[in-house]
């Protein structure tokens, strides 16, 4: 018999001895296989230097139904005067920026603000480069045709403003606490430079944007981060923002 023949012969028993064997246990070759495919050391490891509030990067404005009503969240805040500033550093809070998925919060907050317009840097995929969008506290639509307009022209503002977390409550926070604070997206807005500059650490008694329309959302938004971190308001921060949302009874907060 030629060698060719007793090759075929070979190769057909084989098969059928293999098939004889998948007939009394067909699941003997999946588990082989699916033990393979997925090995330990491809188990998803977690992400370094990520944000406890990656999953609240949702869009500016966006509330849900289900949350609870600003007013009635208000009442719940304790009133009291503010504490000593005593001690009071940014770095108390945090150092820098986070990074989430290889881009900065700054960076994911600014292409959050800036929505589908935003033209992002080919070279790191984070930056963005030129975009366009309303802003929020003077309500006029701005455009940005370059990186230098950006960086010149937005700042990032803590909503509750760090120096004033600090004088009604922060300060009694944990370290974790303070820096969960400080970058939860919640309490984030890319905003006009020279318009948060004259905001500085001022609470809504003393401070409101001048984009009426955005006022009702703006101090919505200063009761979620309160009640959320436990924070107060003075009385006159209190009867501010419960005048405010007397023409928007039903402004709700957010994630709260």
């Amino acid at each position: 018999m030629k060698s060719r023949e007793k090759r075929i012969i070979a190769a057909t028993v084989c098969l059928v001895a293999i098939s004889f064997l998948l007939y009394l246990n067909p699941n003997s070759y999946q588990k082989k296989i699916t033990k393979v495919e997925t090995p330990e050391s491809t188990a998803a490891e977690p992400v370094a230097n990520s944000s406890p509030q990656d999953s609240e990067l949702s869009p500016l404005g966006e509330t849900s139904s289900k949350e609870p009503l600003a007013k009635d969240v208000l009442e719940k805040l304790a009133i009291k005067g503010r504490a000593p500033k005593t001690g009071y550093a940014r770095t108390e809070f945090y150092n820098s920026w986070p990074t989430i998925d290889g881009c900065s919060l700054r960076q994911r907050i600014i292409k959050r603000e800036l929505g589908e317009s935003a033209v992002i840097s080919s070279k790191d995929n984070c930056t963005v480069v030129s975009g366009e969008y309303d802003e929020p506290y003077t309500g006029k639509h701005l455009i940005f045709y370059q990186k230098s307009d950006l960086s010149s022209g937005i700042q990032i503002d803590h909503v509750v403003a760090l120096s004033d977390a600090w004088q009604k409550g922060a300060q009694n926070l944990t370290k974790e606490e303070r820096y969960n604070l400080a970058t939860d997206p919640l309490n984030l807005l890319a905003v006009d430079a020279k318009t948060n500059q004259g905001k500085s650490d001022r609470d809504a008694a003393t401070w409101l944007p001048s984009n009426v329309s955005f006022r009702c959302a703006y101090v919505a938004r200063q009761v979620s981060v309160k009640y959320k971190y436990s924070l107060w308001v003075s009385q006159a921060e209190h009867d501010k923002i419960a005048e405010v949302l007397t023409s928007c009874p039903n402004e709700r907060t957010v994630g709260v």
